[in-house]
Order: structure tokens, then sequence, then C-alpha cells
């Protein structure tokens, strides 16, 4: 070894007190991966949950590494053998240089610290949403949903947002709290058509889809209220009613899981279209034109005088 050091020095111009520091610094390091790779090879070992062994690879990441940090630094900097100080000086010329960093490495203590969302949690902040498919120091990282895609379907798209974002854009959270949103779906009948019966056929529709969501949100809603002030006094499917201008609306109301909503649509829908096929007094409404003669069509109270006759014909809707 002494041989080795004197042509370490002769050749590279190493002292000494260099070639202990740097030996230290490569042991150093090389026992932080070797520790890491088996704290992850027993973990992988045992644990089959995708879940469990990314965020064992993500606390491995963030304890290990500082130390390695530290220990390196105090090698090479013996000034700095209080660890206070040398973090203070570190921080503090930090804070000078790089702010926005900052704020995202605060945010990034953020969501270790109070969760408000997860790896595989849906979420909305600002005018982005998507499912959290990874979270990192300085940013997380978001799997696009909606943009030109409808009913919260995925885009394909990967998104990186700065954790610092957490401080600055609301932030909504489809997988945590109630686990369920509600959904409405609008079906417009003609003012000719008998809205009650239809009324009363989506009614039966929608407790046949929705039905089976209400146990299961019954009994998370019990478990939620320990945490937050939510309480919904009724759950069950109804349909509301309404007039716009082309006819009678009624709206579809019912609970769904946020990544169900397409397909719940879809079953409705699909289910609405044979149901109302099979009833000649039901029919669709939608824009269109017509010819409307208040003399033959209006209510016998409030027709026009047949005397002097009509000018002309007033357009409208046909519904």
């Amino acid at each position: 070894m002494t041989a080795f050091a004197e042509w370490l020095q002769e050749t590279f111009g190493l002292s000494p007190v260099m070639q202990d520091r740097l030996a230290a610094s490569l042991i150093a390091i090389i026992a932080i991966w070797l520790l890491r790779r088996i704290i992850l090879f027993v973990v992988w070992r045992r644990v089959e949950d995708v879940r469990t062994r990314y965020r064992w690879q993500k606390i491995t990441a963030y304890t290990l590494v500082p130390i390695g940090i530290l220990l390196v630094g105090r090698i090479w900097f013996e000034g700095f053998q209080a660890i206070g100080t040398f973090l203070g000086l570190l921080s503090a010329g930090i804070a000078i240089a790089l702010r926005d960093p900052i704020v995202n490495l605060a945010g990034w203590g953020f969501l270790v610290w109070r969760r408000p969302f997860e790896v595989g949690d849906r979420v909305q902040i600002g005018d982005r949403a998507g499912d959290v498919i990874d979270i990192r120091i300085f940013q997380f990282t978001l799997l696009e949903i909606g943009n030109w895609v409808n009913a919260d379907q995925s885009t394909g798209r990967v998104i990186h947002v700065p954790n610092g974002d957490v401080f600055t854009q609301t932030l909504a959270n489809y997988s945590k709290g109630f686990r369920y949103i509600w959904n409405e779906l609008s079906i417009v009948v003609t003012f000719e058509s008998d809205w009650e019966k239809a009324k009363g056929l989506l009614e039966e529709i929608n407790r046949r889809h929705g039905e089976d969501a209400i146990e299961s949100a019954q009994r998370h809603i019990q478990d939620v209220s320990r945490r937050f002030l939510i309480h919904y006094r009724k759950l069950t499917p109804t349909v509301y009613t309404s007039v716009v201008d082309i006819g009678v609306c009624l709206t579809i109301r019912y609970l769904c899981e946020p990544r169900g909503r397409r397909g719940s649509a879809e079953e409705i829908w699909e289910d609405v279209l044979k149901t109302f096929a099979q009833h000649d007094d039901i029919d669709f409404a939608y824009p269109t034109q017509r010819f409307y003669d208040n003399r033959l069509e209006g209510k016998s109270g409030a027709r026009a005088p047949t005397d002097p006759p009509l000018l002309g014909n007033r357009g409208g809707y046909r519904t």
C-alpha cells in the first residue's frame, strides 16, 4: 500500500491526507449503496405489494442519500465537524441562490408529512388533473385525465408538477375523504311526452344501476366522518325535474367511483335508450324548427282572435 500511495502522490499529486479522504469517501459511498441494496432486496423478497415496494424505494433513497452526504461532508470539511453548523451554512447558501427549488422541497415535506395525496390517488391541482404515478423531492408526476378527452378518461400524457404548487394551487383529491363522486345525466323529453311516466322509468333505471354503490358509500362515510365533517342525509339515486327551452329536463343523479364515471354513464344511457324505445308516448327532445299556428294549436283560453286573420306564422322549436 505504501508503494501505491507513493505512486499516487507522484503521478496525480495526491498527498497522503487527500488519499485518506478519497478512500474514506469511497468506502462511505459503497457502504451506503450496499445498505440500500440489501434493504430493498429483503423488501422485494418479503413484500409483493407494488405500492409498499415503491414506498420503501423512496424511503431508503430519501434517508440514506442525505446520510451519505453528511458523512462525506464531515470527511472533507474539517471545520464542519458540528453537523448543525454544516447544515446551517449549507441551508443559508441554498436559500439565497435557489428560491424555487427550496419551495418545491418544502412542498415535498408537506406531501410527506400531511399526505394530501399518495401514489395511486386521482387528484386535480389547478387546471391539471390525473392519477399520481410518482412523487419526488422537487416534483410529482400525473398521468393526465380530461383535457380533450371526455368523462375523466386518461389522455396518455405524463405531466410533471412542481411540489411548490401545493401551496399556491387549489388541490382536489378524488380518492381521499369521500371516495365517491356524484354524477349527473340530463335527459330531455318533449313537452308532449308523458314526462311523469318517463321520470318513473328513469327512477327505476337509476335505482337499478346505482344501488350497488349506496351500501359501500354508507360504510365508507362513517369512517371518513371521524376525520372530516362530511354528512349526507341522502345517498340514494334520484331524478330531478326542470324545464328547458326545448322540453322537460329529467336529471339523473347517482353515486359512482371516480374511475367508473364513463362506464356507469354508458350503462345508464343504453338502458334509457332501450326503455324509451318501448314507449310511444315518450320522445326525446332536440332543437329543430316548426311553424306554429296559435289559432289551432294554442290552449283554448290563450288563442289569438280569428278576426282579423293572422298575417303570418310564428317560428319556434319543435319539441
